[in-house]
């Protein structure tokens, strides 16, 4: 059923929900899908990757020792750069995360650790994909 309407989901056993492999389909029918899915998916890193890799901004409901993964919020980040505010701090500290971040999205330097916001490669970058992130560096 969710391989024609991802939002079948919603009525599935709660068994049928807590299924990657289901609801990953369902997601990719309908990104909406994600919001029935079992909790306990969004702590599973894989289920995680696979689900930013379709629009970053899910990395909001990963759990916080998955939204800590670098190489997972790196694959939200590269599908949308504001994903970066829902990544823990220590990654918003990462210069690479940081930069793919802002080449996708400048606005994301917002959401960059401090020290970023003051890295001038950084805010260079930002500033190239949208040219008002130049107010949000770190003016120290």
């Amino acid at each position: 059923a969710v391989q024609k309407d991802g939002l079948a989901l919603e009525h599935a056993d709660a068994r049928v929900r807590a299924d990657r492999e289901v609801v990953l389909t369902a997601m990719w029918q309908n990104d909406s899908a994600l919001k029935h899915a079992d909790v306990a998916l969004w702590a599973d890193r894989e289920f995680v990757l696979w689900a930013v890799r379709k629009d970053g901004l899910v990395l909001e409901h990963a759990d916080a020792r998955v939204r800590a993964d670098r190489w997972v919020v790196l694959a939200a980040v590269q599908k949308d750069g504001l994903a970066l505010e829902h990544a823990d701090a220590a990654v918003r500290a990462d210069r690479s995360v940081v930069l793919a971040a802002v080449r996708e999205n400048g606005r994301a330097l917002q959401h960059a650790d401090a020290a970023l916001r003051a890295d001038r490669g950084v805010v260079l970058a930002a500033v190239e994909r949208h040219a008002r992130a130049l107010e949000l560096a770190d003016k120290s």
